[in-house]
């Protein structure tokens, strides 16, 4: 290996991406260990932009502890993904899990 094969990173904030960055977000279900605007402010500090409904160009759909039952929502995203699109649907505790992925490296 020559020194042409190796590259250097001069910011490694440039080699790590949130999971949320530029991803649209849908939550269904009253979450139960925050309200939907202090999540809202986890969603745009990661970078995501949060929807009120589920379209195509959704990616994830955030099932709150509180749900009751299947929502709309949550059929509307499993009727998209029977018809291809990419969108994923997870609850809150993996949210949460998420949101707490640094967005820049800890110095």
């Amino acid at each position: 290996m020559t020194n042409s094969d190796i590259n250097f990173l001069s910011d490694l904030s440039e080699s790590l991406v949130h999971p949320f960055y530029h991803k649209y977000i849908v939550f269904t279900g009253a979450l139960s260990t925050m309200t939907r605007s202090k999540a809202t402010k986890h969603i745009n500090a990661c970078g995501g932009i949060v929807q009120g409904a589920v379209t195509s160009k959704t990616d994830f759909v955030i099932l709150g502890n509180k749900h009751r039952g299947t929502s709309t929502k949550q059929l509307k995203a499993e009727q998209l993904i029977d018809l291809g699109v990419d969108i994923q649907i997870i609850v809150e505790d993996d949210f949460l899990w998420l949101i707490s992925i640094p967005t820049k490296p800890q110095i």
